[in-house]
Order: structure tokens, then sequence, then C-alpha cells
């Protein structure tokens, strides 16, 4: 068989193309493929290797998918590897999610299509839950941990920089694991009144008047400080694009969100449909640049340095510390979608609650794939509008 470099990117192309169409599910479903794609049937890598890599995407932002892609693709044909594997596992998700941009943009707020989004959004704050409960089921392996999350919950809910705080409940909750001294947890709790205007990165800006630069370099910031996954992102984008920025609606968040959820290939795609909604194509390029390119970098220094990063003590107990951190962003941004879409002037939403709870209760109780609920959702909010 030929195992020269232009072969080798040649497979590393075509695999990751197949993977990033038909990757549905999330990091752990496209996980689950890459392992037996490379692993079970190509045999690159052994299945320790694999596992290594798996907990060294841990250690470093950005979306876990993704960086198990590129890192594959840096084990196999080292830089170019690194370079093919990523592009292509992300550019199917980008393409279609690029279109559907256009499409939504062109006639996202007719009649005909809204029946569809008012299905699609308690499915996605469903999947929202289920993702919430698995990660927190793991993250939360102690007290200490639990008491770290709670406050770092509390910071953010006081108005600190979502940014700031998954740091601070990081380092703070290092010591404290390390130590064992409380002085740390404690530290959160005065740092959560301090006022924003003095460290929050991003500056007011309005909808339609937005500079790519600015645009490229607040997804650059995203993508260098995602701990935690995709799910991570949505509090990032609350926080900055709809309550600081105002570069984006609450309702165009929401739709951002279910179209994410309801294309195949990494979630962050769906800053590609945010960019676009907000600058047209050279948004879609300039955001998908901007929070993709990280991950690059980050696998690239990681990758020889995995065997020690892996046995230190220290390490170990930041990357706790900032799980666990990232799970309460994900609350308190999830406890802001729900009320976006289970609450009326009037009062609560009696349809979106009942269709937001039987999703759960499928995707939680059975497993059921985040691209069926979402779809599901989809033919719900049709036929509600039928009736």
């Amino acid at each position: 068989m030929n195992d020269s470099a232009p072969s080798r990117l040649s497979e590393l192309a075509k695999l990751f193309l197949k993977l990033g169409l038909i990757g549905f599910g999330g990091p752990a479903a496209h996980i689950a493929m890459m392992e037996d794609e490379v692993v079970g049937r190509r045999q690159w890598l052994t299945k320790e290797h694999f596992l290594d890599l798996v907990g060294a995407t841990n250690l470093i932002p950005g979306p876990n998918s993704t960086q198990m892609a590129i890192h594959v693709g840096y084990v196999r044909s080292q830089w170019w590897g690194l370079v093919v594997a990523g592009i292509c596992f992300i550019l199917p998700a980008a393409l279609i999610t690029g279109g559907l941009a256009g499409i939504y943009v062109a006639f996202g707020k007719l009649p005909q299509v809204m029946p569809f989004l008012y299905g699609i959004k308690p499915a996605v704050l469903a999947v929202i839950l289920q993702a919430v409960w698995r990660l927190g089921k793991k993250a939360v392996k102690n007290r200490q941990l639990l008491l770290i999350g709670l406050a770092v919950g509390i910071a953010i809910f006081l108005r600190l920089n979502e940014v700031f705080a998954l740091f601070l409940g990081g380092i703070l909750g290092m010591l404290w694991l390390q130590f064992g001294s409380a002085r740390s947890l404690g530290a959160l709790l005065p740092l959560s009144f301090l006022s924003l205007t003095h460290i929050n990165p991003f500056r007011a800006g309005a909808v339609g008047s937005t500079p790519l630069w600015q645009l490229g370099l607040f997804f650059l910031k995203v993508g260098s400080v995602l701990f935690g996954g995709g799910y991570v992102l949505i509090a990032f984008l609350q926080e900055g694009l709809v309550d600081k920025l105002h570069w984006l609606t609450q309702q165009q968040l929401l739709d951002a969100i279910a179209i994410g959820q309801f294309t195949p290939g990494p979630v962050l795609s769906t800053a590609t449909f945010i960019g676009y909604v907000i600058a047209g194509v050279p948004g879609a390029i300039v955001a998908t640049l901007g929070i993709f390119l990280p991950s690059f970098f980050f696998v690239a220094v990681l990758n020889p340095l995995i065997p020690r990063l892996r046995a230190s003590r220290w390490m170990a107990s930041f990357l706790d510390a900032i799980n666990v951190s990232a799970i309460a962003l994900m609350v308190t941004a999830m406890i802001k979608l729900a009320q976006g879409i289970l609450l009326l002037p009037s009062g609560i939403d009696g349809k979106a609650a009942l269709m937001a709870i039987g999703a759960a209760i499928l995707v939680i109780r059975w497993q059921v794939n985040a691209a069926w609920i979402v779809s599901g959702g989809a033919v719900v909010g049709w036929l509600l509008q039928l009736a």
C-alpha cells in the first residue's frame, strides 16, 4: 500500500471530510467515530495513544472533537496533516451552516419558517440540559469542586465577566485543591463585585456597523479561552454579542444555536452562522477563522508536551477546577436561554414548556441523538402551526 506523504494527506482529507459530513450528535459522537476509524479500522494509532490525545484536548481551550481531528492529522502527517485534517473536518459544517445562514437572512422571519424555529428552540434547550447533566456528573468529583462551581455561578450572576470568572475559578480552585485552604475559594465572592467596565474586553456596538477586524477579534478571543466544549460557547455569545456588544438579538442567538445543533460537524460552526448574520459572507469567513485558529495553534504546541502535562498534579487540579467552572457558565447561559424560550409577557408558554420537557426526557432517559431531537422539534413546531 502506498504510504507516501501525499497518500497520507489524501487519506486524511477523505476521512475527515466524511466525518465532517456525517458527524451528528456532538463531540462525544465525533470522537467515537474517530476512534472507530483511526484505531479500529485503519490502525493509525493505538488505543492508548488515542486516549492520551482525548485527555490532552481537555487541557486546552477549544472544541474537543475538532482538536482530536487536528491531533490525529499531526500524528499521521506532521504539520501538513494537522492543517488538512482540521480544515477538512471543519469545512463541511462551515459550508452547510453558511448556506443555512443565507437562507435564514432571506426567509428567517417569514411565517413559513417560524413554526419550525418555534419547535427547534425548546429542543435545543433540552440538548443543552442533557449536556450540562452529563458533563456536570463527570466534572463535580467532590464537594470542593461543587463549591467552586457554585461560587463561579454566583459570580457570573453578580455580573463578573465570564472569561475572568472562568480563569479565576480555575486558578483559585487549583490552589484550594492543592493546599486545602478555603481562602482561595472565598476570594471569588468579593471579586464578584468588580465592575465589568474595568475587566470586560468587549465594547458596546450596534448591529450592522461591525468592522470585520472587531468581529474576528471577538471570535479569536472566544476561541482562545473556550474551555468546556461547544456548549460553553453559548455563555460567551450571550455575554459578549447579546448583552454587551448588541450585535445580535436574543432571538438571533437562539436561532443560531438551533442551526448549530441541526447541522453535522463541530458545534462551533455556529460562529459561521452568526458571522453571516452580522456581516454577510466576509463576516462568516472572519468569524470561522477566528473561532477555530486557536485550536490549530494549541494542538501544535501541546502535542509534543502531552506526556509531561498528563503527569502534572497541578495541571490536573487546574483542569478539574476549569471544568466545573465551565459547567457553571453553561448553567447560567441555559437559564438565560430558557427565559427567552419559555416566558411570554403573559406568563409561561405552555406548548414550548411541554416540548422542552418531552425532548429532555428523550435525550436524557433514552439518549436520543441531538440531531433527531432538533429535527423532531422542527416537525412538532410545524404540526402545532397546522392545528
